[in-house]
């Protein structure tokens, strides 16, 4: 398994690139997960199913099984669980595409709109090598892509592919 990081400020973008991108690897038989950081917590179980109650009495994890798919879902020990264990849970696979964990060492692409009026995240993470935007970057000292061109985001994924080295390191705690 090899690991891409997915970064970039609230509303640059990321999940409308992840989602564009990730049937275009498909495509070209790249295997892949997500794993996506939601910053204000989330619940996908609701008040009243069977599996809310299990959790709410005290259940450690819960898993929903359907004939086409399955949701397990875990209390986690702490307020922030750490990435490398969240990834050492998931089935293997050629890419796991990660977004948020801005702050984990790992390879990141850099989803970057000026007009948000936000600091780009690349000067201070020596980690990004590239930066997806709308605008001219004229100041960027990494690759830029045009953040609207899907297919060639994915083939600069796929030119990369070969040297992502940091999962290994990750999770073995390195």
């Amino acid at each position: 398994m090899r690991v891409l990081g997915v970064v970039g400020w609230s509303g640059s973008g990321k999940t409308t690139l992840v989602s564009g991108i990730l049937p275009l690897l498909r495509a070209r038989g790249v295997s892949v997960s997500t794993v996506k950081h939601a910053h204000k917590g989330f619940d996908i179980d609701r008040p009243g199913k069977d599996s809310y109650r299990h959790r709410e009495a005290g259940a450690h994890e819960v898993m929903v099984v359907s004939a086409r798919r399955f949701a397990l879902m875990s209390e986690l020990p702490c307020e922030d669980f750490p990435l490398p264990g969240l990834l050492r849970r998931m089935a293997p696979v050629d890419l796991v595409l990660v977004e948020g964990f801005k702050s984990y060492p790992f390879t990141k692409l850099e989803v970057y709109r000026p007009s948000l009026g936000k600091p780009p995240i690349w000067p201070a993470e020596p980690e990004v090598i590239a930066v997806a935007t709308d605008e001219k970057l004229t100041e960027c000292n990494r690759t830029v892509l045009d953040l609207n061109a899907h297919i060639s985001v994915t083939e600069w994924v796929l030119a990369r592919f070969a040297s992502f080295t940091e999962l290994a390191a990750l999770l073995s705690g390195t």
